[in-house]
């Protein structure tokens, strides 16, 4: 734990890791939110799966788009303008009653804007630390991410179930415009200027660990997705005990990114976590089929073993992609990966939302459970593309580099 305090003591990393957290809590808010509030005005969760899925395209056009307009036109513009896009949407859907190609219309909208702050922040990152703290600094933002994919939909359960769908939607609104501007008035924002890239939009993608860690994400972050979904359309909406679930989920993936972020990483880092997210999902699913010690408490087992293996995956996901590109093509590869993450998350919701109509929870949890799986057989049959980072710089690639010139 002293490895991560000293990086907390390094000037500005615990201001930025804060102020780009709060930015992108709703990225694991919305999907949650937009679920609840349309079942709710439309009595189907297949409706709002089509919502969410409309989303998802728009945030898989926009997430290598717009972090490649921060080469060129800068961070702070592109953040500004995609910040006030996409809360005009969030709050759109909170405050009006809409017809469901309307939802969708509005969804598509505001995945397109989602700011790319996440890009952002890891194209930051390896100009505040050392190369030797940058996989630690990797981890422990990969550990903190829990407030946005497990902790945050704790809060959207809790307050749209207990209080009101319409409120849970204004939440992540709130968060994107305070976070937002907390971010945007960070020093290093404007002290970090992203070099434009040469390359055509998309070449980054013939980097094997930038794929790898892009479907890996989105299976992962779409398993996670599903299983918040189901873990609510087990319980309902008459108590705490979905939220308190997921709390514990948090907790577990929290607990394993703390313990597993100071490792060395060989070909089969990214695997090991997968294998051990997929694991626990299988339970979770198991538990709901067979509930043979109550379905919360062998639900909470299930999970905290799930959680175990989240944080240190994505971890382990910005690392390999860190140290495999150009610093100038850092921020649409990690657009690329967030890209994927948040189609996982509308995604997830909206396969489980279809299966829990026609199945109940169970069918909820098997997509969790197939997505989890497939993401660990990706990640085993794939290993060859995860670059061995035992004892090396996990820096992204500088852009210019000596030229040995032999004597004449």
């Amino acid at each position: 734990m002293s490895t991560y305090g000293s990086l907390l003591r390094t000037p500005g990393v615990a201001r930025i890791i804060a102020a780009q957290l709060t930015a992108r809590l709703p990225n694991g808010m919305l999907s949650l939110a937009y679920l609840l509030r349309v079942q709710f005005v439309t009595h189907s969760y297949g409706d709002a799966g089509l919502v969410l899925a409309a989303t998802s395209v728009g945030q898989a056009i926009a997430g290598p788009l717009t972090s490649r307009w921060m080469g060129r036109w800068g961070m702070r513009p592109v953040l500004i303008l995609t910040t006030l896009v996409c809360a005009t949407t969030v709050f759109s859907i909170a405050f009006f009653t809409m017809t469901i190609p309307v939802y969708m219309a509005v969804g598509f909208l505001g995945g397109l804007s989602t700011p790319p702050v996440q890009p952002a922040v890891r194209t930051i990152y390896p100009k505040m630390v050392t190369s030797t703290g940058l996989t630690r600094l990797f981890a422990l933002d990969a550990s903190a991410q829990e407030i946005i994919w497990v902790a945050g939909p704790v809060i959207i359960t809790f307050v749209s179930i207990q209080v009101s769908t319409v409120i849970g939607v204004i939440i992540p609104g709130v968060f994107l415009l305070g976070g937002g501007l907390w971010f945007l008035l960070s020093p290093e924002v404007g002290k970090v200027r992203i070099p434009r890239s040469r390359r055509s939009l998309g070449a980054v993608l013939r980097k094997r660990p930038v794929i790898l860690a892009t479907l890996v994400g989105l299976l992962l972050i779409g398993a996670c997705s599903a299983t918040e979904a189901s873990v609510v359309s087990v319980f309902g909406h008459g108590g705490p005990q979905a939220g308190i679930v997921l709390a514990i989920w948090s907790i577990g993936s929290l607990i394993g990114g703390l313990a597993l972020g100071s490792q060395q990483l060989d070909r089969w880092a990214l695997a090991r976590r997968m294998v051990l997210v997929a694991i626990g999902i299988a339970l979770a699913t198991f538990a709901v089929a067979v509930p043979w010690i109550g379905t919360f408490w062998s639900l909470t087992v299930a999970l905290l073993v799930a959680g175990l293996g989240i944080a240190p995956a994505l971890g382990v996901m910005s690392a390999i992609v860190a140290s495999s590109v150009r610093f100038s093509e850092t921020a649409e590869a990690y657009g690329w990966v967030g890209t994927g993450q948040l189609i996982g998350a509308a995604a997830g919701s909206a396969f489980a939302g279809f299966f829990i109509d026609s199945h109940g929870p169970f069918g909820g949890f098997v997509v969790a459970a197939g997505l989890a799986a497939l993401g660990a057989i990706v990640a085993l049959l794939f290993h060859g593309w995860h670059p061995d980072l035992r004892g090396r710089d996990s820096s992204p690639i500088p852009d210019t580099e000596p030229v040995q010139v032999q004597p004449s």
